[in-house]
């Protein structure tokens, strides 16, 4: 399923239409279960730093003990408490893929508007950046960046988002280019109103629907790009807890205390499959799957 051959509303019918798409999308049981999973990773993530029972940084037994009075979870390589780091664990990788979305959405959508409505030497030059991008593979250039300049929180939310933008320019721009050619646009160029304005009073209204399931596509790849940077020694540093560092530093016990991998594991993963859910709800909302039953 490609978001960009999803429908595009009507201008008359935005409002009504935005409330008809909330309503049939969580008509869908696979949305609901989407959103429970999702919401119930991001409660553990925020409000997971106030329930840990230990420090999660302190060494307070052996390492790799199993789970034992209080270890529910055991003990992880270094002889910390697995459940005390898994609890606080998940605010950075969520943090990080929430913002880096976001950061990556806006920009996508600034530039598709504007290269979709024309053909300008600023748009040629734009569409060929967006093309190069698109030509890397997704964690390459995240890990030059972070490669050059360290693991840097900020950094890491700027190179996320510089993988996801060029995808969420191109949906755009096809989506502008079909809404740009209809007559309530050509009545606003007649009458002399701005194209900045016309883009974001007349056009963008009109294409929010599929942008927020582009969204939540790209929510869900960034979940599991950051995580994966994280197990690869590029996200949180130590001895700060990070779920998809301690999928890494705890591989070598999986054997004998498979908790420290088993936890995070689950969480990343229960997360990236909520936000799929909900995005493909979204899309059969859209008229994507309109043959298709609930």
């Amino acid at each position: 399923m490609t978001t960009t051959q999803m429908a595009v509303l009507p201008r008359t019918q935005t409002t009504s239409s935005a409330k008809r798409l909330l309503l049939r999308t969580l008509s869908y049981p696979r949305t609901v279960v989407g959103l429970v999973l999702a919401l119930a990773v991001v409660l553990v993530a925020v409000v997971g730093p106030l329930l840990a029972p230990n420090d999660p940084n302190a060494m307070l037994t052996m390492p790799g003990s199993p789970p034992a009075e209080g270890f529910p979870l055991g003990a992880d390589v270094l002889g910390r408490d697995v459940l005390s780091r898994f609890l606080a664990g998940g605010a950075m990788i969520l943090a990080i893929s929430a913002l880096a979305t976001l950061v990556g959405s806006v920009v996508g959508v600034v530039i598709g508007l504007f290269v979709g409505a024309g053909s300008s030497k600023s748009g040629t030059v734009l569409s060929w950046v967006t093309d190069v991008l698109l030509s890397f593979p997704q964690i390459v250039l995240p890990l030059l960046f972070i490669a050059r300049f360290g693991p840097e929180p900020w950094l890491l939310v700027l190179v996320v988002a510089l993988n996801q933008f060029p995808q969420t320019t191109r949906l755009v721009k096809s989506i502008t280019a079909e809404v740009y050619e209809r007559d309530f646009v050509k009545v606003a160029e007649a009458v002399g109103m701005p194209k900045r304005r016309i883009l974001f009073r007349e056009v963008l209204p009109n294409i929010l629907s599929p942008i927020l399931v582009d969204i939540a596509f790209r929510f869900s790849y960034a979940i599991a790009l950051v995580a994966s940077l994280s197990f690869i020694g590029f996200g949180a540093q130590p001895p700060d807890p990070d779920w998809g560092r301690m999928i890494y530093e705890n591989k070598g016990f999986f054997s004998m205390q498979p908790w420290g991998v088993l936890a995070p594991m689950f969480a990343v993963l229960v997360l990236t499959l909520g936000a799929h859910l909900v995005s493909d709800g979204l899309a059969r909302a859209l008229g994507k799957d309109d043959g298709s039953k609930p």
